[in-house]
């Protein structure tokens, strides 16, 4: 290996304080935030709130201090059919109930695949992966449709937020400490050959989570009532109805219908294939994730169509690239690093996908585009962190931006093409848990 040597070291110090570029640029860094030195504020006229499609969708959630973009996401999908149908102007469905029932499904998935990888050693790779990353608020698409497919969904009215489930850190830590606690008691138990006392032990530890979370998030209704006033001031209620009732009857749509649409243009993924991710799922009896992996430019053809329909869409992406929470952007060439530091920092998304650079990490739904000749200009974008940033929670995002930074979305298989509803049946190749696209949504 070659060191660092101190000669070498003086040479720079010495280029560096010759550079008068790099003296303006300390003294600029000093005292201020790089993001706010590299923007290009050409770039603000672009980025109005306006749009060539626009669906008309209500007033944004918030999330709070919880990884569970991806069930907001879902469940405002999913509301805006009952708006629709019902005439509601505000509208919620219970995040926490989702939320409720994903957790306890993921301690007991978790719980089985320990039970299944007792026979590894503590150091093995799957093994200690599936134990560091334990239960995470975080999701996929095909975690919500199982869960909304098992329990159904209910107003937030019926069950609504609770500390707990509103700052999740506290009650994470607890779950997964008493979940690696009982990783160990198990393999205690395996080293000894007892196998009744390692199911004992996993029914018990299940039965104190179910508890826990109770307490923590609130007892799920198993029925309830629909009250609501409507946008002309008329009263309706309908009185006993189960989650899966409301799910059926009242959202009415079928969720096996939308399907998981992932952009990763890297050489162990090509395109017209499904993928599904091993280890990676919630429930145990649930359907597996699976993604059918196309290009950028098809991508944008499925959502468009299925926004021309008056259907937003739900998309995951890494929002932690080039934004502007306050200003509500997302727009790659409003920073311009390059210039200001003096390094190349432009990669690929093939590039960022193998590297570890980026990877899905929020979801959030799809609510309008602008075209212009033909082709997509910017995207609107409504998230889950309240009405106080960006416009009352609404979002710009550039195609450029979509283009890197957009890895996922969800659309009804109807708008696939034959091909790509024959590759759907297709059985899917298999990807190793530490995949990019088995990254969780948060």
């Amino acid at each position: 290996m070659k060191e660092l040597s101190l000669n070498r070291l003086n040479v720079l110090e010495e280029e560096y304080r010759n550079d008068k570029i790099a003296s303006i640029t300390r003294r600029a860094l000093n005292k201020n935030k790089i993001s706010n030195l590299v923007r290009v504020n050409e770039r603000s006229s672009i980025l109005q709130n306006d749009f060539s499609i626009n669906i008309k969708t209500m007033e944004v959630t918030n999330q709070k201090k919880s990884g569970r973009c991806w069930i907001f996401a879902g469940l405002n999908v999913l509301r805006e059919e009952i708006a629709s149908k019902y005439n509601v102007e505000k509208f919620e469905l219970s995040q926490n109930y989702v939320a409720f029932y994903d957790k306890l499904e993921k301690c007991n998935y978790f719980l089985e695949n320990i039970v299944n990888l007792l026979d590894r050693k503590v150091d093995d790779r799957l093994f200690s992966f599936i134990l560091a990353r334990g239960i995470e608020d975080g999701g996929q698409w095909d975690m919500f449709a199982n869960i909304v497919r098992k329990y159904g969904v209910v107003p937030k009215s019926a069950y609504e937020e609770t500390y707990q489930s509103e700052n999740t850190n506290e009650i994470d830590d607890i779950l997964n400490r008493y979940l690696r606690k009982t990783t160990s008691k198990m393999r205690e138990f395996y080293n000894k050959d007892n196998k009744e006392l390692i199911n004992a032990l996993k029914d018990k530890t299940m039965d104190n989570i179910y508890k826990l979370l109770c307490s923590s998030f609130g007892v799920p209704p198993k029925k309830f009532s629909f009250e609501f006033t409507d946008k002309d001031g008329n009263y309706h209620i309908f009185k006993d109805l189960t989650p899966i009732e409301f799910l059926n009857d009242f959202v009415g749509i079928n969720i096996d219908d939308y399907v998981s649409i992932i952009n990763s243009p890297t050489k162990d993924k090509p395109y017209m294939k499904m993928y599904t991710i091993k280890y990676l799922g919630n429930l145990v009896e649930g359907k597996d994730i699976k993604h059918l992996n196309l290009g950028i430019n098809r991508i944008k053809q499925l959502v468009i169509s299925q926004l021309k329909d008056n259907k937003p869409v739900w998309f995951g992406s890494d929002c932690m690239k080039y934004g502007d929470r306050d200003e509500g952007i997302w727009d790659d060439l409003s920073y311009d690093y390059n210039d200001l530091l003096q390094i190349e920092l432009d990669m690929t998304k093939e590039e960022m996908l193998d590297m570890g650079e980026s990877a899905m990490n929020h979801a959030m739904v799809i609510t309008g585009v602008n075209i212009d000749e033909d082709k997509p200009t910017k995207w609107k974008i409504e998230n889950s962190w309240g009405d106080e940033k960006a416009k009352k929670g609404y979002h710009v995002a550039t195609d450029s931006w979509f283009d890197k930074y957009v890895f996922q979305v969800v659309v009804n298989k109807k708008y696939l093409n034959e091909e790509e509803l024959k590759v759907l049946e297709s059985g899917p190749v298999e990807l190793d848990p530490w995949d990019p696209m088995g990254t969780l949504a948060d």
